[in-house]
């Protein structure tokens, strides 16, 4: 490290990813017991008094019911940490905990912080997706004057992707495939990162991988999305999106420890990684999943790099389509993306997802002792977030 104020990454650690329904191993924890049990293994497996956290940075998508008001300041107390630290909970939809990662970064940098804890949970079983806004109006009356028939959900987003890019089912299932079976063979490379559930510690893997997933398996499943009213605005999609090339309904949460490189020198502690650069984006909200694209284009420019710079990419798998259409437009192979399997096998807790994909690369960068990792994650509205983290 040459600049004390470089902002590095201590530690990473995660839940295990649970099936979010009824039933699956998560259920029966409360959100906020979930991130509290991610916060405390943090602290402990680095010997740190938390009485030294400037900021707690919290991500959560669906704040109601038991993630109402502020759960990542509710897991902190949760968690035994002094009164004097404090947490806040932000929301950038799917990408929540990635710019917590990045807000954490930035007051780091900027000298407002030396050692920041950014996180997300979502307990998808326990607290509904949308369950914050049934029944209610929440885009107001200006939307559908600018947005003739207003905005979409993200499955009309996925289908408009595949006819967009002319993507065939047979490459959104071959791909979701892929992603369950590198998921089945890296799970040694999970394992050190992964937390103990005190109410769950039978759960030691991501419920929701399967091995013995096929392609021609998946070929049987139907679409999720099909109905006439969207057939009459979009007569372009055939059609495609199914639970089996879609990211599942999950539970859990994640954390990453950040400081300045000087206070982790201070402190004995020897960083994994640090990170390198930060970007979001807006982009179309009807088409509103690429933003992916611009995002890693932003977050290289500004880093002054190109993609062959980089070693390692994560690209969130809400749906298969968003990586194959986002390797088509930036011209990278598969076998430098989603290396231990993306969000189709792993699950996508939606708050907590940014915090869990850099878990993966840091560790992936670690196993295959590569330098420079790139993540980038889609959000609702059309917006993306793009990191580069550098191994260390």
């Amino acid at each position: 490290m040459t600049n004390p104020r470089d902002v590095v990454i201590v530690d990473v650690l995660r839940s295990p990813v649970g099936k979010g329904k009824k039933g699956g191993a998560l259920h029966h924890v409360h959100p906020v017991t979930l991130l509290a049990d991610v916060l405390s293994a943090l602290v402990d497996r680095n010997g740190l008094d938390p009485a030294v956290i400037d900021d707690v940075i919290g991500g959560c998508v669906t704040k109601a019911g038991e993630q109402a008001v502020n759960p990542t300041r509710t897991a902190v107390l949760a968690a035994g940490f002094p009164f004097s630290v404090p947490a806040t909970t932000i929301d950038r939809q799917c990408g929540s905990s990635q710019q917590a990662v990045s807000f954490a970064a930035h007051a780091i940098k900027a000298c407002a912080a030396d050692v920041v804890i950014a996180c997300g949970v979502e307990s998808m079983s326990r607290v509904p997706m949308h369950s914050d806004i049934q029944g209610a109006d929440h885009v107001g009356p200006r939307i559908e004057g600018r947005f003739p028939g207003g905005l979409i959900g993200q499955g009309l987003s996925a289908e408009l992707i595949c006819s967009r890019w002319e993507l065939e089912r047979e490459a959104l299932d071959a791909y979701s495939a892929t992603s369950h079976q590198r998921a089945a063979a890296s799970g040694g490379a999970f394992a050190a990162d992964l937390v103990r559930v005190t109410e769950a510690p039978e759960l030691t893997i991501d419920e929701t991988i399967r091995p013995s997933t096929t392609a021609e398996a998946l070929a049987a499943l139907k679409p999720s999305f099909e109905n006439s009213a969207a057939a009459e605005r979009f007569p372009e999609i055939d059609w495609k999106i199914t639970p089996g090339n879609s990211s599942p309904l999950t539970d859990g949460a994640a954390g990453v420890l950040l400081m300045s490189a000087a206070k982790a020198e201070e402190l004995g502690l020897c960083p994994r990684a640090r990170i390198h650069e930060t970007a979001v984006v807006g982009d179309d909200p009807i088409l509103m999943l690429m933003g992916v694209v611009p995002a890693t284009r932003k977050v290289l420019e500004r880093a002054g790099m190109t993609v062959d710079d980089i070693d390692l990419f994560e690209v969130n798998e809400a749906f298969a389509p968003v990586p194959l259409a986002w390797m088509q437009d930036m011209k990278v192979e598969h076998d430098r993306l989603n290396v231990h399997g993306g969000a189709i096998a792993l699950g996508h807790p939606l708050g907590a997802s940014g915090a869990r994909i850099l878990t993966t690369l840091v560790g992936a960068l670690e196993h295959r002792r590569a330098r420079f990792g790139l993540q980038t994650m889609c959000e609702w509205g059309g917006m993306a977030n793009a990191t580069i983290v550098e191994r260390i």
